[in-house]
């Protein structure tokens, strides 16, 4: 476990924030050291941005047909400076620090798997290719295109984000994730001299959000979430702007066709005012299809050799594997670390998981 945890704290206190470039670059060519020395590494997409990183790895066996992608991100959502006030530490029987859950404590399980698979000769049937993105946290728009390129190669993807639960389950379906932004234009007026020839934007903005709460089906899985609102520009001014940000998620691809209708089908209340809407989906979702099922099967199989009891989740989070499923290629996510606080200063990793993590993931490589 010493040397697991020693490269885990090492990653960690590389901070990785995902909109600092020159800190992102560190912690890749760190990683690009780490991987070398079992594979050929490379790093993509350094001209325009921060790069991810590809490692193709040399294992043992011959005739390797097919591949499996091991899937994840090494940015995370803590600004440049966290560690003076958040540092890596050890209490218990869990490791704390940014970026320890979510998600560099599955790149070490990722590391040390391939490092036992070397070490003891196994035999792997497939190539095995790992992409860490760079962006991840922010919507993968630099990333995307390259994720499902290596996905479309695949026979299946191992991600390596958090498992859910303290109970490590993995997961096996993901809601699909996007945004919408409603803009509206009035007319801006007195509020006390002239009141009658204004149009209220706020006032149109608050009967849209009005009818887009009533897109939440909570059975279905479908939620509406008006996260940020603004307009106007003073008390005394009936207001000539306003816009919101709205959060979607869906379980279904069909249910986001649906709802993105409704969105389009918006319209002012009153006539004097406009309005636009701008965005969609940004990650399909992860459905737990009969591929999903089957890989998912496998693992429990392989946990259970382990002495470990393996659950699966569905959750309302998107990740990376939600591409690759929606490609149709077989995807299980959740095979990180277990532990729990993600994006809080209380974001840990359960120490005494990382072997059977590292073992899992290691036979999941093996036997795919």
């Amino acid at each position: 476990m010493e040397p697991v945890l020693a490269f885990l704290q090492q990653l960690v206190e590389i901070e990785s924030p995902s909109d600092d470039p020159a800190a992102l670059r560190r912690c890749a060519q760190f990683l690009a050291d780490q991987f070398s020395p079992l594979a050929s590494v490379r790093l993509l997409g350094v001209r325009r941005h921060a790069p991810h990183l590809r490692a193709e790895f040399r294992l043992p066996g011959v005739r390797k047909k097919g591949q499996i992608l091991l899937l994840g991100h090494y940015d995370t959502v803590y600004p440049i400076g966290t560690l003076a006030r958040m540092p890596f530490r050890l209490s218990g029987d869990r490791a704390f620090g940014p970026g320890v859950f979510d998600m560099k404590g599955g790149i070490a399980i990722a590391l040390f798997a391939l490092r036992a698979l070397r070490e003891q000769d196994r035999p792997i049937r497939r190539r095995v290719v790992l992409l860490l993105n760079s962006d991840e946290e922010v919507g993968s728009a630099s990333s995307r295109a390259f994720t499902e390129a290596e996905a479309r190669r695949s026979d299946a993807v191992l991600v390596l984000e958090p498992s859910a639960g303290l109970e490590g389950s993995v997961k096996t379906g993901r809601k699909g994730v996007g945004s919408y932004v409603i803009k509206v234009r009035g007319r801006a007026a007195h509020a006390g001299l002239d009141f009658t020839a204004g149009a209220s934007a706020t006032l149109e903005l608050s009967r849209q959000l009005l009818q887009v709460a009533s897109f939440t089906d909570l059975r279905r899985g479908i939620t509406v979430n008006p996260g940020i609102i603004s307009g106007g520009t003073r008390v005394n001014v009936v207001a000539e702007h306003a816009s919101a940000e709205i959060d979607i998620r869906v379980g279904r691809l069909g249910d986001a066709v649906r709802l993105d209708r409704k969105f389009r089908r918006l319209r002012p209340h009153d006539p004097r005012t406009s309005l636009s809407i701008e965005g969609g989906l940004n990650r399909p979702p992860l459905e737990r299809s009969a591929a999903v099922a089957r890989l998912y099967r496998l693992a429990c199989r392989l946990a259970a050799e382990l002495g470990v009891s393996l659950g699966e989740a569905q959750v309302g989070g998107g990740s990376d594997g939600n591409f690759t499923a929606a490609l149709g290629v077989p995807t299980l996510d959740g095979l990180g670390a277990v532990g729990e606080g993600a994006h809080s200063p209380e974001e840990s990793v359960l120490l005494h998981r990382l072997p059977d993590r590292i073992a899992l993931l290691a036979r999941l490589l093996e036997s795919v």
